[in-house]
């Protein structure tokens, strides 16, 4: 027995620490969103948070070649549909779509001539064996945009990165194009389609994006901040492109190395003194103007994702970015790159989940006495907990702003199931960083996507 009182006591010293430590961090973290929200409850209130209504006609002619990059691997299933659909959707005559595929991918090769009736489609091959990284593909299609400038004498006035699962909107093209106007970068809003046979992990998706594109997003351009580009949505400036790849030294403005290389280009506007604008309109049906895809719907495969996205950001960030700028911009760049950080503070939490009960029995069953919490502990678990109900509640308005009050509703048991998948990432991200600098390579672990959603609307 008394061995018993021992470890409890030892557990107990235990609970103590941890429960002081993600104490702690949760409350910085707290305090750091709740810096955003009051930021953001001012501009909602000075009307400048709100989405503005589309004021042009989404047919409008482009003020000069846009080039769309659409790289590819293992896309067949997919990207038929996805330039189906956006070439139906933008009739602009300066279109021009560089869809890539890898030489060794005849099914996404097979899937990209189905459809190749447009002339304002070009299919580029991948001289390699595929998969390189998605910037490798990237500078290839790029590649190919330079070689038909140099031989028909035009010159594209901006560069726009979609994916091979992306559903466009029909306005979202001449947006891009106005948006370039007085700017170098222009992102729209990325909405993840909802996925009847995967509420709960692919809605997590809908959650996170609804609340990071109506709310820190804006913030963050209205701050003046660099703003990351998602890869999807996203139009740069030829002369802000040709900058990007002058400053690494090179005709290619992708790092190839990298996992995320649109959120690198978009924060390297900033560095070469371009200026960024995240443009957030609705159309006359309300639907906001901006890229429409199926997030992955299964536990293995969004692990996988956001472990790219943490590795990308978090690590390579770190590396090919650094910690430099404006102070706006080393915040933002802290809040981008603390995902392995928020993974470990999430992973004491729920510890501390099942240890508390066990102690707490423990003390019921009169075998130990517990030490009492401090003062100071004690305010600061007031102060989470508070937090805590404020961010369910922001995080339940702006889901069901975007996708009605019964995703609203279940927004609130999906916020674990985010945590758990950020935890199982965050370990994951940690061992593929190391093993990249190992190995001195990194590989395109792609998301595999099953259907599109135009044909998944025009089925239902």
């Amino acid at each position: 027995m008394k061995a018993s009182v021992l470890t409890l006591q030892w557990l107990d010293v235990v609970e103590g620490e941890l429960l002081l430590f993600a104490a702690v961090w949760f409350a910085i973290g707290a305090l750091d969103e709740l810096i955003i929200d009051i930021l953001w409850l001012w501009l909602r209130l000075t009307g400048r948070a709100g989405s503005q209504l589309l004021d042009l006609d989404p047919a409008s002619a482009l003020r000069g070649v846009a080039a769309v990059l659409v790289p590819a691997w293992q896309e067949s299933a997919v990207v038929g549909a996805m330039l189906d659909h956006a070439l139906r959707s933008w009739p602009q005559d300066r279109l021009r779509i560089y869809a890539g595929c890898y030489r060794n991918d005849p099914a996404t090769l097979e899937a990209m001539i189905a459809v190749a009736r447009d002339r304002r489609l070009r299919i580029v091959i991948h001289d390699c064996d595929g998969p390189t990284t998605k910037a490798d593909c990237l500078n290839r299609l790029y590649a190919a945009l330079c070689e038909d400038e140099r031989r028909s004498g035009f010159r594209a006035r901006c560069v726009i990165l979609q994916d091979a699962e992306d559903m466009v909107h029909p306005a979202a093209l001449a947006v891009m194009d106005r948006g370039l106007d007085g700017a170098d970068f222009v992102q729209l809003p990325v909405c993840p389609e909802p996925q009847a046979r995967s509420r709960w992990i692919a809605g997590h998706y809908a959650d996170e994006f609804a609340e990071a594109h109506a709310k820190a997003m804006v913030v963050r351009d209205w701050l003046g901040a660099g703003l990351p580009a998602a890869g999807v949505g996203c139009a740069f400036s030829r002369a802000a492109i040709e900058q990007i790849a002058a400053r690494r030294g090179s005709d290619q403005p992708f790092a190839a190395d990298c996992l995320t290389e649109d959120y690198e280009c978009g924060l390297l506007i900033g560095e070469i003194g371009g200026a960024s604008r995240f443009v957030r309109l609705r159309d006359a049906s309300g639907a906001l103007v901006g890229t429409r895809e199926f997030f992955p719907g299964d536990l293995a495969a969004s692990v996988r994702q956001k472990t790219r996205w943490m590795h990308g950001i978090a690590f390579q960030g770190w590396d090919h970015l650094g910690w430099h700028g404006r102070p706006v911009d080393l915040w933002m760049r802290m809040r981008d790159r603390r995902g392995p950080l928020t993974a470990i503070v999430l992973t004491v939490g729920y510890v501390l989940v099942v240890l508390w009960p066990l102690l707490a029995l423990a003390q019921w069953l009169g075998w130990y006495e517990p030490r009492l919490l401090s003062p100071g502990l004690r305010a600061l678990l007031a102060f989470n907990f508070a937090t805590l109900l404020w961010r369910m509640a922001m995080r339940f308005s702006f889901t069901t702003r975007e996708y009605g009050w019964r995703e609203g509703l279940r927004s609130v048991p999906r916020v674990p199931i985010g945590n758990a998948i950020a935890i199982i990432a965050g370990r994951r991200a940690v061992w593929a960083y190391l093993a990249a600098i190992r190995s001195g390579s990194v590989r395109w672990d792609k998301t595999a996507h099953g259907v599109h959603p135009s044909l998944a609307s025009a089925a239902a």
